[in-house]
Order: structure tokens, then sequence, then C-alpha cells
């Protein structure tokens, strides 16, 4: 049968993926499997270890070395076994991420546009399966070094997520993480079983090319005016940024480049130049 490789942690303060694949590999019925499953909750260990986004060894992401280097640094061991040894096992990847300690976003789950449109729309057919409450087609501000694009690039069907975030879980954002894994089992023709249907069917967002994300471009506190799911219009206020170094001085103002709603923010008071504010995404109506 065919074979998955469900991952969690590869930033390590990222949680729901953790909890659903602890899960999994303790209520997994073997009878039920047909083809191969590996699940690694952890992926960067040293990081999870730590409860922070990079390996405290050598500081490096993981999710920005693939395809790794086999005399590298820990970090780039580990995507190069992931490379060389399992990726070649399967035909389904899962990677299970959300927000960390610095970002929050609904609960969604993703794939991404490709040259490849008979690849493109497997990988979708399995990001509708998930059955997240939102499902979204992804644009990546870098997508050098990463795993998706490993793993894209030799030809698997690969879903992502966002699931919350601000370094932490909810019961719900859990429970979405445990039956996507399900589900996703399921759709791939490995778990004989039904999938686990959801009260709502997901929601298609469309990620603007141009204007989704908004990053700021002042150091201060920032005060948010909108929140996640809220819908905004193009020119509305969606955050003040105030300086930390002079009382009273007038706040910056940042406002909606596009009609849409909130699907991701900043989660610390605190921000710096560069650092993501908001992404912005419209809803696709069927």
């Amino acid at each position: 049968g065919p074979g998955a490789i469900l991952t969690g942690a590869n930033h390590g303060d990222e949680y729901e993926g953790p909890i659903a694949l602890h899960h999994l590999a303790n209520t997994i019925d073997m009878d039920k499997i047909q083809g191969r499953v590996i699940i690694i909750p952890m992926m960067n260990y040293p990081a999870f270890q730590a409860a922070q986004r990079v390996s405290p060894i050598d500081q490096l992401n993981m999710n920005r070395v693939f395809p790794g280097q086999p005399k590298g640094s820990v970090t780039q061991l580990i995507a190069d076994y992931i490379t060389t040894a399992l990726l070649p096992m399967c035909d389904y990847v899962l990677d299970i991420h959300s927000g960390g300690k610095t970002l929050e976003f609904l609960p969604f789950a993703a794939y991404h546009e490709l040259d490849n449109k008979q690849q493109q729309q497997a990988c979708e057919a399995a990001t509708l399966a998930f059955a997240a409450p939102w499902y979204i087609s992804l644009i990546e501000i870098d997508a050098g070094g990463m795993y998706d694009t490993q793993a894209e690039e030799m030809g698997k069907v690969f879903v992502s997520t966002e699931l919350g975030g601000g370094g932490s879980t909810t019961p719900a954002t859990a429970e979405i993480g445990k039956r996507g894994v399900h589900n996703f089992l399921v759709h791939a023709g490995i778990l004989d079983a039904n999938p686990v249907i959801p009260s709502s069917p997901p929601v298609k967002l469309d990620m603007q090319q141009d204007n989704a994300f908004v990053f700021s471009e002042h150091n201060g506190l920032l005060e948010p005016c909108v929140g996640l799911g809220d819908p905004v219009s193009k020119g509305d206020l969606i955050a003040l940024v105030y300086s930390t170094e002079r009382t009273g001085s007038k706040p910056v103002k940042y406002l909606a480049a596009s009609d849409g709603i909130i699907v991701g923010r900043n989660f610390p008071s605190l921000i710096k130049i560069g650092d993501f504010m908001n992404v912005i995404a419209k809803v696709v109506q069927d």
C-alpha cells in the first residue's frame, strides 16, 4: 500500500502536531493499516526540548535547511536523513504547523500552487480531506530550503497546516489536529476507516498575491484593532504601533491593503521592524 510520513514540531514551539501524532501513536489500529505510516511527533527534537522555534544547538531553522547536508550540523543532518531515507518511502506527506510563540492563525490546512497541476490537484484534495475549518492555497514569502518544497519537488502529495499559535494549544485546535491526521490517512487509502466529518464543511480562502501580508515598518507597542476571523475592507484600520521611547507621540496607523478576513496575526505585543503583523485572505464563494 502507499506510505505516509506525518511530522510535528518542525518548529519546536508548535504543539498541535506533537499532540495529534502522540495520540495517533497510542491509538492506531495496525490491523486497519494497508501500507506504511512513519510518525515523527517532534521533527526538530532539540528545538522542541528547548521550547523554541529553532534548535539551540546550531540556531538553524529546520524549515529552511532542506535538503540538508550529510556532514552538516544537527539540524542539517536531520533534514538530510528525512530527504534521503524517509521521503523516498512515502507518497503522502503531512507537516503540522501552528504559529508558535510569535504568531497566531485561524486553523487552516494548506497546499501550494505547483507547476504540475495533477500533483497540485492531489495536494488540494488531501488538504480538503484533512477537514480543518479553513483551507487555502498558500503563498510562501520565501520557499527556499523548505520541507514543503523538498517534498513537492520529489513528487509527493504534501499538506501543511497552521492550527493556532501563541506557543500553546487549545482543546479545539488539538482536536482539529487529531481529526485531520485520521482523515489524511483515510484519504491516502492507508487507514481502513470512515473519515470524521466536521459539523461545518471547510471554507476555502484565497491568499492574495500582492496584498496578503502586512509587515511592521516600526518598532514599538502593537495594538491590534482587528482579531482573527474579522472581516476587513481596504483602508480599514487594522493596527496601531506606539513608540516605546517617547510617551505621547502619535501611533502609526496600519491599514488593510485589500478586502478579506484576518487569518493570521503577530502574537507578542512588542513588535519590530520587519515583523509579520497580519495576513489577509478572501473567502472563496462556491
